[in-house]
């Protein structure tokens, strides 16, 4: 394990340049006095390893001490170096390894090349988790990125829900979830971010006024904030259904509901759960279409809303019973 650490702090100063004990303690997750131990081992082992002192002062890894990755060209180092490590990581218990393989794969860049990627990753944060596909067209999407890049203010046009309205803002990042492209900006002058779906624009133009980013600003933390705001924004339609293991299996994949607990089977092999539809008329046409594997025991009027239903169906096709 120690043998790993070491490996790993090395990796971190020749990434970030200088880094004190307690960003390299926290990263590590071990004690400051374990760092500086550890610190000792290195220039034990002849790693040019030193430190700045005062305020700004921290750890530092002589630049002279430097491998260069040959046989790649920059723009397929700075390919891999923009993989992100998500939640898909997460799930399969190598989200370490990633960072790992991450952290070496950036060592080994040469200096430009480590710039050029840490510039990206700060702009541009890919989300591949999913919601459903979309075949949107984004028209004004080079302006954003140019606007991005540049940290220059952007005047668009918004359409939002009706309306069409006209902002200034700071472009801060792009992020793309699966095929959708968002900006993370803030408005000028209050300085809120927000966040737009760029196929909504309906003009982006690019000012000469530049701008400074905001200190510590970390896109896939504000992604991730605001997607947990989001979902916890969504309207909510609780319901109790009855269900066979066909019918609960039609309801876990169904995009925009989510099954709660669930108790069983019962004698007849039926299980009882709780579901979130978001809305009545949509609970209504997911029961309906799980047709007899799916029954409402509560709230009463979802119930009655798919009886009326069914009876409407069974009326509009009794025409064709005698043929």
């Amino acid at each position: 394990m120690r043998a790993d650490r070491l490996i790993n702090l090395l990796l971190l100063l020749q990434n970030r340049g200088k880094m004190s004990s307690r960003q390299l303690a926290e990263r590590l997750e071990v004690s400051e006095r374990t760092i500086a131990r550890d610190i000792e081992a290195l220039s034990a082992a002849g790693i040019p390893v030193y430190a700045e002192r005062g305020s700004r002062g921290g750890w530092v890894l002589a630049e002279s001490y430097r491998t260069n990755l040959t046989g790649m060209r920059p723009e397929e180092i700075i390919s891999l170096l923009l993989t992100n490590h998500n939640e898909l990581l997460k799930d399969l218990g190598i989200q370490g390894d990633f960072q790992a393989a991450y952290q070496k794969l950036l060592a080994a860049a040469p200096a430009p090349i480590r710039q050029d990627a840490e510039l990206i990753r700060e702009r541009i944060h890919i989300d591949g988790a999913g919601w459903h596909a979309s075949k949107e067209a984004f028209p004004w999407l080079s302006a954003v990125q140019e606007a991005v890049w540049t940290q220059r203010k952007l005047q668009i046009r918004y359409r939002k829900e009706e309306d069409v309205v006209q902002r200034i803002v700071l472009p801060l990042g792009l992020i793309a979830k699966r095929n959708v492209w968002y900006l993370a900006a803030e408005q000028d002058p209050d300085g809120e971010l927000r966040t737009f779906r760029i196929s909504r624009l309906e003009e982006a133009r690019i000012l000469e006024e530049t701008f400074i980013r905001p200190d510590g600003f970390d896109l896939a933390a504000y992604w991730e904030q605001s997607t947990t705001r989001f979902k916890s924004e969504l309207p909510r339609y609780l319901a109790r259904v009855r269900t066979t293991e066909s019918g609960l299996n039609r309801l876990r994949r169904e995009r925009f509901i989510k099954v709660n607990h669930t108790e069983g089977p019962d004698d007849q092999g039926w299980l009882q759960t709780e579901v979130d539809f978001q809305t009545l008329d949509w609970a209504c046409g997911v029961v309906l279409a799980g047709g007899p594997d799916i029954e409402v025991l509560d709230p009463p009027e979802l119930r009655e809303r798919v009886r009326a239903e069914a009876q409407a169906i069974v009326a509009l096709y009794e025409r064709y019973a005698d043929g």
